[in-house]
């Protein structure tokens, strides 16, 4: 059997599908085949990928929410209700690929959860789910275990309820310095850095309980336009980055009390927040992140709910292919001579960060680095870069966060112990977005390695092969286009 998870209608539509053994075949983003980013559609041609890599032999589709909760909690709040049913949600031409298959639907916090624990190398876990919203639930913490059969077991232990949503919250902040929200909040959390949280008060009076994480308005739509008038966008996200941080440490606190597990799986569109997740090693032993951990990657935890035991996870490239193999010494002459160098070899990251298959690398030494590269993605200047280096290094390079020894998916920031000598992965703050990668990490590890050799660095500056406001990279064609428009070389 192979189990077939789906997210798709709220934004960022994506397909994974395991096999009977527990193998993720494949798992990939409609975005980088339709070209429109976070695009909601199920596209087909993503679809007809994932079909190449299955086995062929029946299927089960899994779907990541109940649509038909979803359309109680529109027809409370006054919004729009979509009463289309699983299955056309999915698309006909979709289901006919796979035979027409069984659909089963999941609870969206849920499949959350089991993309987490299912993924986790624990075999318990407190699991906590912060987003902006699922079919009513906003906030869960779980209880995951194994049973003797080798399932997954959950219990959920606390929830919290729609209106009163953090990632909500944040979205209106994001949404009121004039970003896009469900989109831009990562350039929030970047532009924290530069404000003082002075406008925290003032945040405060959108909430009933702080220690509740009440609010008293409906922060769906965002806040009123006379909200903070005149107020310095930095300051905003400053204040917005430090009030979110405070309602996390009374959620991992609370699941710390309520849990049985020192071990904790965190999901959720807010678990992108890698500043925030500075603090979780203050609670818990032991932090598991699955790289994907927004409503895409619940998908992959929809098919874990199908197949019920331990998924194995191995790294994040199980997406669209680019035959060869990793072109580690075409890399290394391009960074020699232009300081800049794009990558697109192998299978395309599954999740919002490149990892080096489909990534904008250059040398983080040199203070014009991060100007030039933030010319060719046409960001703003106060945007930062990550480093990616090899683990055994990242102890002398930066301090990293309590309980954080390794960050293989850019999922913490940490302080640069060398700010002055590698200037472009360095944040205002002083920190920066570490990706170490192991002995076992692929092409990526040997082009770090022979970097190393060359120039006594081991890191490299890391960021997404695309343009502000388009998806990552997917196929050779993208690269070619990538190369020409932006005069820099792409090699695969």
């Amino acid at each position: 059997m192979n189990y077939i998870g789906i997210s798709n209608k709220f934004h960022d539509a994506a397909l994974t599908v395991i096999d009977d053994t527990g193998n993720i075949l494949f798992a990939g983003h409609s975005e980088r085949y339709s070209k429109q980013k976070h695009d909601s559609e199920l596209y087909y041609d993503l679809a007809k990928d994932a079909k190449q890599y299955c086995n062929d032999i029946a299927y089960q589709i899994h779907y990541y929410e109940r649509p038909l909760y979803t359309q109680l909690r529109q027809l409370r709040a006054g919004q729009k209700i979509d009463f289309t049913t699983a299955k056309n949600r999915i698309g006909k031409d979709i289901l006919k690929l796979f035979g027409k298959p069984k659909v089963v639907t999941h609870n969206h916090h849920l499949s959350h959860a089991a993309a987490g624990f299912q993924t986790s190398p624990f075999l318990d876990a407190t699991v906590v789910i912060v987003d902006a919203i699922g079919e009513f639930d906003t906030i869960s913490i779980w209880h995951a275990e194994y049973d003797t059969n080798n399932n997954a077991q959950y219990k959920k232990l606390y929830s919290q309820k729609y209106p009163h949503s953090i990632g909500l919250f944040y979205s209106a902040m994001t949404k009121k310095v004039g970003l896009k929200p469900l989109d831009e909040e990562y350039i929030l959390m970047g532009m924290a850095a530069y404000g003082t949280p002075r406008y925290q008060h003032d945040m405060l009076n959108l909430i009933h309980s702080l220690k509740n994480l009440e609010f008293n308005t409906n922060l769906h739509i965002g806040v009123d336009e006379n909200f903070l008038v005149n107020a310095f966008d930095m300051d905003i996200a400053s204040s917005a980055q430090e009030l979110v941080e405070s309602m996390l440490r009374i959620i991992m606190s609370k699941a710390k009390n309520l849990g049985k597990s020192s071990n904790l799986v965190y999901g959720g569109g807010v678990a992108l927040n890698c500043l925030a997740n500075r603090m979780l090693g203050e609670y818990f032993d032991k932090i598991w992140i699955m790289p994907n951990p927004g409503d895409a990657g619940s998908s992959l935890g929809a098919a874990a709910l199908g197949h019920c035991k331990r998924v194995h996870w191995r790294n994040a490239y199980l997406g669209k292919n680019i035959d060869g193999k990793y072109p580690v010494n075409d890399i290394l002459s391009v960074l020699q001579t232009d300081k800049i160098v794009g990558v697109a070899s192998g299978r395309a990251e599954f999740g919002p960060r490149a990892l080096g298959n489909r990534s904008l690398l250059a040398d983080p030494r040199g203070n014009e680095i991060k100007d030039k590269v933030n010319e060719i993605k046409r960001r703003q200047k106060f945007r930062p870069f990550a480093p990616v280096i090899l683990e055994e290094y990242v102890d002398k390079y930066f301090t990293m966060p309590k309980n954080w020894n390794e960050s293989r998916y850019m999922q913490v920031v940490a302080k640069c112990n060398y700010p002055d000598i590698y200037p472009a992965i360095v944040h205002a703050d002083g920190t920066s977005r570490v990706q170490t990668v192991p002995k076992n990490g692929g092409g990526i590890r040997e082009l770090l390695e022979k970097w190393y050799v060359l120039t006594e660095c081991p890191m490299l500056l890391n960021t997404s092969l695309n343009i502000r406001g388009e998806p990552m990279v997917n196929d050779r064609f993208d690269a070619d286009r990538f190369e020409m428009l932006y005069n820099v070389k792409v090699c695969s």
